[in-house]
């Protein structure tokens, strides 16, 4: 998770994530170029005496200063591309959960099984055990899987909600009515946490999110017993 004065991103914990940090890497390579190539550019042609008749009116130069942008930006769209659709295709994904949001709470449920489904509330300042963080804390976690391919169903049943997870590179807007998909894996267990990214009211800062990845047996004993208390 966030630490403070951190100016990054959080550690990614999943392959698309993974390939976002990548792509704003490469993004940031270019844009440091050029904005290093202007401030160099500036200040010679300001302290430069010397003008050249060729420079003023070259058909080679304005040709470059033509392509080269035009280059630049298909340097950019292509791998945003790629990523977009990587993040749109969701093939056989082995788990899907339903996320509901609510003023100001999440609901899931778990649409494999008959009868497994909760609510999601943030745990009280005062009632936070040693370890535990203020704001981010839930008294039911989402747990799912490692290394299997989840699918969330995003809703909302009064405003609108956003559920956003940094760590995993997931964030969809919760829309009354309407059913937006998103789908991740999770290459590592781990705790991971995310909030409401959407404004939706007084306690918009009081409804976190926390997805728990555990490997794959550790979940099925933990399904079996939120199965045997239903």
């Amino acid at each position: 998770m966030a630490y403070p004065s951190q100016l990054g991103f959080q550690d990614a914990a999943s392959p698309l994530m993974e390939e976002l940090l990548h792509f704003h890497d490469h993004a940031l390579m270019i844009v440091l170029l050029i904005s290093t190539s202007v401030l160099y550019i500036i200040p010679c042609m300001i302290s430069a005496k010397v003008t050249d008749k060729y420079i003023l009116d070259s058909q080679e130069i304005e040709i470059i200063w033509t392509v080269l942008p035009a280059i630049i930006l298909i340097l950019i769209a292509l791998p945003s591309l790629r990523i977009l659709y990587i993040m749109d295709e969701i093939n056989h994904p082995h788990l899907t959960i339903k996320a509901v949001g609510h003023q100001w709470y999440w609901s899931y449920e778990y649409t494999d099984y008959e009868e497994l489904g909760f609510d999601s509330y943030m745990i009280p300042t005062q009632d936070l055990s040693p370890g535990q963080f203020r704001l981010l804390e839930a008294d039911h976690r989402m747990v799912i899987p490692v290394e299997s391919p989840v699918r969330v169903l995003v809703s909302a049943e009064d405003v609108l909600h956003s559920w956003a997870v940094p760590a995993l590179g997931v964030k969809m807007d919760a829309v009354p009515g309407r059913l937006n998909q998103t789908s991740f894996i999770a290459s590592r267990p781990g705790v991971f946490y995310g909030q409401c990214s959407e404004i939706c009211g007084a306690n918009h800062s009081f409804m976190p999110i926390v997805v728990e990845a555990v490997p794959l047996e550790h979940f099925e004993n933990w399904s079996s017993l939120m199965l045997e208390d239903a």
